[in-house]
């Protein structure tokens, strides 16, 4: 793990100024756009407290069939196209960041995966083949932007046809264990701190309704507390939901900015099993 400052002092800075960084910045240091997974208080984030990506582990499974000479041939790049474009949105974008990548970690959701760590599960982290990120920006977000001003943030990633398959159906066992997660964590806002407490619960509550198969993942935190004294610390978090669509080998993740809503994401996630076409195997 990387040397960062204390839990106390990053919930300090980001109390003071939740940011997201420049283009530069991204394109720099934040290849799978972790902005994605921050929960709205910042406190809930320290209670966590370590970044980790949560996936599902492939199965094991018979070698993939190769297509006959005559059948289409196998796509390999993931081109800019298969993914959710600007005009899929309502909102005016302005900014698009993109990046590629080779054997990239398969994120849902950082938490989750601490949560199955921290009580001695695997973490199951499933490697890709190729990746592609991007975040879209709402038009004439100034440089120095909130997360409420991101969109929509986009994860591509190919796989074997199977580890694709496999990793939709694996989710229930995944979240099984995090259902009713309690984490504590020190925090601090303004002058107050001490020893906060919340409890975490994941859970896939659509499916099905997008390309080869999709899910809905829904992560709830309750009002985090003072461990000793009982009083509520900051607001309520806000739900968050992760779509998760397969097409053919590939797998999308898909998260909206904190004004989103469940069924904007579920559009999107349609839109995006739609564009995937354009880079799937077997071709749709």
């Amino acid at each position: 793990m990387r040397d960062e400052p204390t839990f106390v002092e990053h919930v300090r800075r980001d109390l003071l100024d939740v940011r997201w960084p420049s283009p530069e910045e991204i394109r720099a240091r934040a290849r799978r756009r972790s902005q994605r997974r921050i929960v709205v208080s910042a406190v809930v984030l320290a209670l966590a407290g370590v970044s980790a990506v949560a996936v599902a582990a492939p199965r094991t499974s018979p070698p993939p069939v190769h297509p006959a000479a005559s059948a289409s041939p196998t796509r390999h790049e993931i081109t800019t196209d298969a993914l959710l474009q600007p005009t899929d949105l309502p909102q005016p974008v302005d900014v698009q960041l993109s990046e590629s990548g080779l054997r990239e970690s398969i994120r849902l959701d950082q938490l989750l995966t601490y949560c199955r760590t921290d009580q001695g599960y695997p973490d199951g982290v499933q490697v890709s083949l190729l990746s592609r990120s991007q975040t879209l920006v709402q038009k004439n977000a100034p440089r120095a932007m909130t997360e409420n001003d991101g969109l929509v943030t986009q994860d591509l990633f190919r796989l074997t046809p199977d580890g694709a398959a496999q990793l939709l159906s694996s989710l229930d066992e995944l979240t099984a264990s995090c259902r009713e997660y309690r984490s504590v964590g020190p925090y601090q806002v303004g002058e107050a701190s001490g020893t906060a407490e919340a409890v975490h619960r994941w859970t896939v509550t659509q499916r099905d309704f997008a390309g080869d198969g999709a899910v809905l993942l829904r992560h709830d935190v309750s009002q985090p507390r003072d461990q000793q004294t009982g009083k509520p610390i900051g607001d309520l978090p806000r739900p968050t939901s992760t779509a998760v669509v397969r097409v053919g080998d590939l797998i999308t993740v898909l998260g909206v900015g904190q004004t989103g809503t469940e069924p904007e994401l579920r559009r999107l996630a349609e839109v995006a099993a739609r564009r995937m076409c354009l880079a799937a195997n077997p071709p749709c």
